[in-house]
């Protein structure tokens, strides 16, 4: 295994070491895009690519841009849906940043002569009462 690979493949997003103390008191918009996403579909394997764009005003902490880079990564030999890789990326730095707004796109590429866009809002999202 290559020294990429390797780190890609050890990369855990969750240690307290890839989130930064946020210096500000002021709110401000942190707007980031990765165009490489990659996963599989878990039905035929077959490549999902996506660009993902994260948007959110930090609260107390703002996530490392490599981090993220590398977390994204990690989904590369993953076989996921594109709503269930889009809302776990969400609720993984949601729980980690707590910030005051956080807003998750994933736009993935036409396949099969679908184009699907999964997006999350913490302001629109709500828990489903029938506890599903």
């Amino acid at each position: 295994m290559k020294y990429g690979e390797q780190e890609i493949n050890d990369f855990d997003i969750t240690q307290d070491e890839h989130y930064w103390p946020n210096d500000n008191k002021k709110d401000y918009l942190i707007k980031i895009e990765l165009p490489e996403f990659m996963s599989k579909c878990p039905r035929s394997g077959y490549p999902d690519f996506a660009t993902i764009r994260l948007e959110y005003i930090p609260n107390d902490l703002v996530v490392e841009l490599k981090a993220i880079k590398l977390y994204i990564n990690t989904f590369a030999n993953r076989y996921i849906s594109h709503e269930n890789a889009a809302n776990e990326i969400y609720d993984t730095l949601y729980e980690k940043l707590r910030p005051r707004w956080m807003k998750i796109t994933a736009d993935f590429e036409p396949r099969g002569n679908v184009h699907t866009v999964v997006e999350i809002d913490s302001d629109k999202v709500s828990l489903r009462s029938d506890g599903a």
